[in-house]
């Protein structure tokens, strides 16, 4: 049974963390504004928040700059420019992914950078560059992240296994992601224990960044805090890939702690998402990223079906399931 506790109680161990520029730039290429940037930055620190994602730390080699905004690269001046020295509680992360950046000379040392966490995220297949850019970032002064992703995807075994490979290394916390949307709170659990029994055996933290193919995503995401999950990803507006994220305004909503503060996301939703959905930048719970959800296929074609403007839903999951 479920620790009430858990849920109920202020739980100090608990850690906030905003995608909202990193997993929402995958909806727009990244073409925030700075103002945009900037005033997401000070309702974080109004509300509590304790990281803020800026983006990717993309290689410039393998993506083309003029095609996207500059929060796919995060290069360092840029978040100074937003940031300048962050003299705040609140902490700065970036995503980079295994394959597709170029960690040894994009990411420099903490000590000359506003960076504080480098989240590496990987899939089964690609554990050992992972482990690699995970030393790296150690050895250069940041806090780390393994995001496991599509872990609904991969067999039990070979996360087991993988989970046991990064806890080895001087990552600081062990990310469950739900790619697809796909996970339900029971099979969760079960995930959970396993990511659990790696971290107690290494003393690695857990965090969960969901997705919300089938509304799931604040429901998998409190199920996670009520088995002790501490680090918990979410958007504003869930302002994410496809369906998008865990709520910030839910979560906050929900959490006990009373360093939260959800007025100011509130504030923000009005003022600056809605503003983006006039705009006609789509995102958020569908039925073409239902059935890619219950399904458990990667997104993209759901993708491809909002921005081509479709609206035949039946014949839609005729081709996801192969029929004619």
């Amino acid at each position: 049974m479920k620790e009430l506790e858990k849920l109920l109680n202020f739980r100090p161990e608990i850690r906030v963390l905003d995608a909202t520029l990193r997993d929402g730039g995958l909806v727009n290429n990244f073409y925030f504004t700075d103002e945009f940037v900037h005033s997401l930055y000070l309702t974080n620190l109004k509300a509590g928040v304790d990281y803020m994602e800026f983006g990717y730390k993309a290689s410039r080699e393998m993506f083309d700059e003029s095609k996207f905004g500059k929060w796919k690269f995060c290069k360092d001046e840029d978040i100074r420019a937003i940031v300048g020295d962050n003299d705040t509680d609140m902490k700065i992360a970036v995503m980079a992914d295994v394959g597709r950046c170029d960690y040894k000379n994009d990411i420099i040392k903490k000590s000359e950078s506003p960076i504080d966490m480098i989240r590496v995220a990987t899939y089964i297949n690609t554990i050992p560059g992972a482990i690699d850019m995970i030393q790296n970032a150690v050895s250069k002064g940041y806090e780390t992240t393994c995001n496991l992703m599509a872990i609904s995807n991969a067999q039990e075994k070979d996360v087991e296994v993988a989970l046991d490979l990064i806890a080895q290394t001087d990552v600081k916390v062990l990310y469950i992601v739900d790619s697809y949307g796909h996970i339900y709170p029971e099979q969760l659990v079960r995930i959970i224990d396993r990511f659990m029994n790696a971290a107690a055996k290494h003393g690695k933290e857990i965090g969960i960044h969901a997705h919300n193919n089938q509304q799931l995503a604040f429901a998998n995401t409190i199920e996670a805090v009520g088995d002790g999950v501490n680090y918990l990803d979410a958007t504003y507006n869930m302002m994410g890939r496809g369906a998008g994220n865990c709520a910030m305004e839910l979560l906050l909503g929900f959490l006990k702690n009373p360093k939260y503060n959800v007025y100011p996301v509130y504030r923000f939703v009005q003022d600056r998402m809605a503003k983006l959905k006039e705009e006609g930048i789509v995102w958020g719970y569908d039925l073409q990223y239902l059935m890619t959800g219950i399904l458990n296929q990667h997104p993209r074609t759901a993708i491809q079906f909002t921005e081509d403007g479709r609206k035949d839903y039946a014949d839609f999951y005729c081709e996801l399931i192969g029929r004619d």
